[in-house]
């Protein structure tokens, strides 16, 4: 967090330090209501399981639910005019680093967080940056290229590469509206390794090559914004491979029996994050909400739901099978031995510094 953002967010740091110092040491319930803001469709059915209708139980706490596709506009929107109606809100890694920069979130007080499953201390216990100043990450999840196995009869897409090979794998590809990893993915397709993609973005001449390699397939690419549209777009055959996020695709795997492939080879893997919208008039809740949800009981029982990975190392040998079908989980995790052969982790700073600039160029270049 640069030195703007601290000096924001000091003063509520202090109350909030107080609160988790009430509610470690069993001091008076919360009580009262929350509002919690996820990403909707499949994720927020997972997370209403595995987080929001045990909380409720646990605590008597009402949560309301509402759901939206990202970014810190609300956010900002809310907090600028001291309306503030949204309490715990889940994030892109990048947003809460800039929304920490920004004031616009809450400080997380580090002694806030359950131990591990098995007693070690939450700092040892979550994978290293999983945590940030104003966010605790909660889940891995994985972007993705993903086909419906009945398009391609013959040859079937193996790795990356053929995402972008319109000739061996002709079709339509959906894509997110977004820079954030379709840079990525051309780099890699383009062959540059995954220990040196944001070096490489970091330059001009990388810029332009990314842009260069989208450009190739630009004019059969069916742009998506939120993360149920893949499964959609390739169950309705709108497109024959889409990149996506990998828990939605399991989801349609398996509880809709779609005949949908996941190519892991190059993923870009990501780090989903809680925060708390600063100013909320409901700080003791959201905290409580926080320290419950990041619990590893609670990582584990959301893996259990859709196949995205704890971030906490206790966490990941208690995750089990899927609570509806029974299909054993790790398989499906991104972070599996198996899935993990070339994976790039995204570089949560360097979007939280370029990401202003970059959605610029995208938008030029779309509107070409």
């Amino acid at each position: 967090m640069s030195d703007a953002g601290r000096e924001h967010a000091a003063p509520r740091a202090l109350a909030a330090a107080a609160l988790v110092t009430g509610i470690a040491c069993g001091g008076e319930p919360p009580s009262g209501s929350l509002t919690a803001v996820s990403w909707g469709g499949a994720y927020a059915r997972a997370v209403t399981k595995a987080h929001y209708e045990p909380f409720e139980a646990a605590t008597g706490i009402t949560l309301g639910r509402e759901d939206y596709n990202g970014g810190l506009a609300e956010i900002r929107t809310q907090v600028d005019t001291g309306n503030v109606h949204w309490d715990v809100v889940d994030l892109e890694a990048f947003d809460a680093v800039r929304g920490c920069d920004e004031g616009l979130l809450e400080l997380i007080p580090a002694d806030l967080l359950e131990p591990g499953a098995e007693g070690s201390p939450a700092a040892e216990d979550f994978w290293p940056e999983a945590l940030s100043d104003c966010g605790v990450g909660t889940v891995f999840y994985s972007t993705v290229v993903a086909y419906h196995a009945d398009r391609f009869p013959g040859q079937q897409p193996a790795r990356l590469d053929d995402f972008f090979d319109l000739e061996r794998f002709p079709g339509r590809r959906g894509m997110r509206r977004s820079p954030l990893t379709n840079l990525e993915f051309a780099l890699l397709a383009d062959g540059v390794p995954t220990d040196a993609v944001y070096a490489v973005l970091d330059t001009e001449e990388g810029m332009d090559r990314a842009f260069s390699k989208l450009e190739t397939i630009r004019d059969q690419v069916v742009w998506w914004e939120a993360g149920a549209q893949p499964p959609q777009m390739l169950a309705d055959a709108e497109v024959v491979m889409s990149t996506a996020y990998n828990g939605r695709i399991f989801n349609a795997q398996v509880l809709e029996n779609q005949p949908f492939v996941i190519v892991w080879d190059g993923q870009v893997l990501d780090i989903g994050q809680t925060g708390i919208v600063a100013g909320t008039p409901n700080l003791r809740e959201a905290l409580e909400f926080l320290r419950f949800s990041s619990s590893a009981e609670s990582m584990a029982k959301l893996a259990g739901e859709i196949a995205y990975s704890p971030t906490r190392r206790s966490a990941l040998p208690l995750v089990t099978t899927h609570r509806e079908t029974g299909v054993a989980m790790l398989p499906h995790l991104p972070t599996s031995p198996q899935n993990v052969g070339r994976v790039l982790t995204s570089d949560t700073l360097w979007w939280s510094d370029h990401l202003d600039e970059v959605n610029e160029r995208f938008s030029a270049w779309l509107a070409r």
